[in-house]
């Protein structure tokens, strides 16, 4: 059992040798919510969610309902759903899915992930490209990684700019959906 205070909240989460980091909270994903201010309001997508620290810690800020956390493995859904319970916000919407291929949902004001930076880059890069359409205009996506160029180009690519944030030895990217239709166009 982990517990650990996160921006004034106390969180309780079980683990198990499936969970990545299992014995104590990644700093990665530490580094990444001390630059999320979540709003009451906002729709937030916990992307490849693992046991859950990030969504449960938005479904404690903002209504459970609106908090929606995907991961990949059975297993881990499932140890995800216990933690929200633990914490009392087991109105949080936990789905099985690889990437967004199982979420209907859109309209999301943020998408969170700590995506599996170590191997090759196939995963954030779905998760990056196909996160800017599930975002409203407006809507931040925040990303952290160990690795900085490839992230970066991609981010700026896809979003037009990046933020990159340093902290512990992390970077967090923080893009914005904006609307570029109009604004290089001189008439």
């Amino acid at each position: 059992m982990i517990k650990e205070n996160i921006k004034g909240y106390e969180l309780l989460f079980e683990t198990n040798a499936d969970c990545f980091s299992p014995k104590y909270i990644d700093r990665g994903t530490l580094a990444m919510l001390s630059f999320v201010d979540f709003k009451e309001d906002d729709k937030i997508l916990d992307l490849g969610c693992g046991y859950g620290v990030v969504g449960v810690l938005a479904a404690k800020v903002t209504n459970p309902k609106n908090v929606f956390m995907t991961d990949v493995k059975n297993s881990i859904v499932e140890i995800s759903k216990a933690n929200a319970k633990l914490n009392n916000v087991a109105d949080v919407n936990i789905i099985k899915s690889n990437a967004y291929e199982s979420l209907d949902e859109a309209g999301f004001n943020v998408i969170l992930s700590n995506p599996p930076y170590h191997t090759d880059f196939s995963i954030a890069k779905t998760f990056i490209e196909k996160g800017f359409n599930r975002l409203l205009l407006g809507g931040k996506f925040y990303m952290v990684t160990k690795r900085r160029q490839w992230y970066k180009n991609k981010f700026i690519s896809i979003f037009g700019g990046v933020i990159i944030h340093e902290k512990d030895g992390y970077y967090i990217f923080e893009a914005e959906k904006r609307d570029y239709k109009y604004s290089n166009i001189k008439r």
